[in-house]
């Protein structure tokens, strides 16, 4: 079964993000208490999973995702997508695109994992998350929703 590994959230622009054993996750929103959670945005909850970055030799938290997954493989995930994350449901909104802060990590990172920098979500139903939760994909709905 797929599960949470980590928690991360930005409380301060331009820091470093900060690691939770559980976050909060609220409707149409994002994480709370994250500087980036915006009402109406498509780019409230980043996921990315453990296994690209390992392949790619780069700790949890350092790309700024909001949860570290394994065992599900993210990129794979359509847009209109639900997810079910502990108590929280997110529908997936797009695949997030590598940007310059990636080469900051370490140089030609970012045409390296294009395509595999994990997946962006808006929060559809308000939840509890806790490392170790597990993860599911759910039903389906249209990327407009």
């Amino acid at each position: 079964m797929a599960e949470v590994l980590h928690l991360f959230r930005s409380v301060t622009h331009g820091e470093p993000v900060r690691e939770f054993n559980e976050v909060y996750a609220v409707e149409n929103k994002g994480l709370k208490g994250c500087v980036h959670g915006r009402k109406d945005s498509s780019r409230q909850v980043l996921l990315m999973d453990i296994e690209t970055l390992e392949e790619f030799g780069v700790p949890p938290g350092r790309v700024k995702e909001n949860i570290t997954t394994r065992g599900l493989a993210l990129a794979e995930l359509p847009p209109g997508q639900h997810i079910q994350v502990g108590e929280a449901l997110l529908v997936v909104t797009k695949a997030c695109t590598p940007c310059h802060q990636i080469e900051e990590i370490r140089p030609g990172l970012k045409d390296a994992i294009r395509g595999r920098r994990g997946i962006l979500c808006r929060v559809v139903e308000s939840g509890r998350i806790r490392q170790g939760d597990g993860i599911q994909a759910v039903g389906r709905m249209s990327a407009a929703s």
